[in-house]
């Protein structure tokens, strides 16, 4: 009964696993909300930074910081911006170039 209950408990953390990442957002000199993903793994991701329905793909090396992604008006702030990343081995579409 045991074996059994602690396979139910360790089977949900490996089906939700995450790529670990650091999302920081600040405003820029030109009061401009920014934000930068930092990949904390050893693999790369696929990822995307969104702001007002528009959205920007981009690989991110591992243990690499993006480049900081700036929103295209003052009265957007951090609320206004949607991240998302995962493996790039999970994603093959994205690993062809260009």
């Amino acid at each position: 009964m045991r074996i059994i209950f602690f396979i139910l408990l360790a089977i949900p953390s490996f089906v939700t696993a995450k790529p670990n990442v650091i999302v920081k957002h600040q405003r820029n000199v030109e009061n401009y909300a920014e934000i930068q993903i930092t990949n904390q793994t050893t693999k790369s991701l696929i990822c995307y930074v969104a702001i007002d329905g528009y959205k920007t793909y981009f690989k991110l090396p591992p243990k690499q910081p993006s480049i900081w992604y700036r929103a295209t008006d003052p009265r957007f702030n951090h609320k206004n911006f949607s991240t998302w990343c995962d493996y790039l081995s999970l994603h093959p579409q994205y690993n062809r170039t260009k």
